[in-house]
């Protein structure tokens, strides 16, 4: 099985995508050792500022020593070369706020998995045309689930995943997925500013723990 078909399955399976930036090396690398002992498999790190590519590679070589079955994507990608950058760095997918063109290309050249940010019908048929098999719906809080469930007929070959504003409680998780979305990106209200400042890692494993059994129980 190729990669891109793994995450295809992985994703869905896990039915979260932790998503995070943190400009300090060595607590980027401390959540993502949280995160895998919470049992994640997929994380997706963020492009968002100066120290993002060199935090990668490091992170990359811990998951390469220490973190056995773990995919490590970058998110925030906003053109091809900036794709092609992190593929170099050993991403293993691509997450974009919008739908870049350039990306499609160079994921494609590649062999990869990449989710571009969508929130029109329009997009998502555009993103399909150019391969596109999982759809980030972004901003997720603006969309709501009502949203999902008004397009989800639309697209049946797709899966669909929100990112933007996904709380913690049963009730806001549920919901998207009884829309039908495939899974849900988490940001800030998992990773936490207060979890990052104070490297409460121990909560970050217990509340990722939690959202982990809330899928469970809501897929039973």
């Amino acid at each position: 099985m190729s990669k891109k078909a793994e995450l295809l399955k992985l994703i869905p399976e896990q039915g979260i995508l932790p998503l995070y930036f943190n400009k300090d090396k060595e607590t980027s690398i401390g959540l993502l050792k949280a995160l895998y002992s919470a049992g994640i498999r997929a994380v997706e790190y963020t492009n968002r500022g100066e120290a993002a590519l060199e935090n990668f590679k490091e992170m990359r070589k811990v998951v390469d020593s220490e973190l056995q079955g773990m995919y490590l994507g970058i998110g925030t990608i906003k053109d091809g070369a900036m794709a092609q950058t992190f593929i170099d760095a050993g991403a293993d997918y691509i997450i974009c706020p919008g739908l870049v063109e350039s990306v499609a290309e160079v994921a494609d050249k590649h062999d990869m998995l990449w989710a571009p940010g969508c929130m029109t019908p329009s997009e998502i048929i555009r993103a399909e045309t150019l391969g596109a098999k999982m759809i980030k719906l972004f901003p997720g809080n603006v969309l709501g689930p009502g949203f999902m469930s008004a397009i989800k007929e639309l697209f049946p070959n797709l899966k669909f995943m929100p990112t933007g504003g996904v709380d913690l409680d049963r009730a806001n998780i549920e919901g998207w997925f009884k829309a039908g979305v495939c899974a849900v990106g988490m940001g800030s209200k998992l990773v936490s500013k207060d979890v990052m400042e104070n490297k409460k890692y121990d909560e970050l494993i217990a509340s990722t723990k939690s959202v982990l059994e809330i899928i469970k129980s809501i897929r039973a």
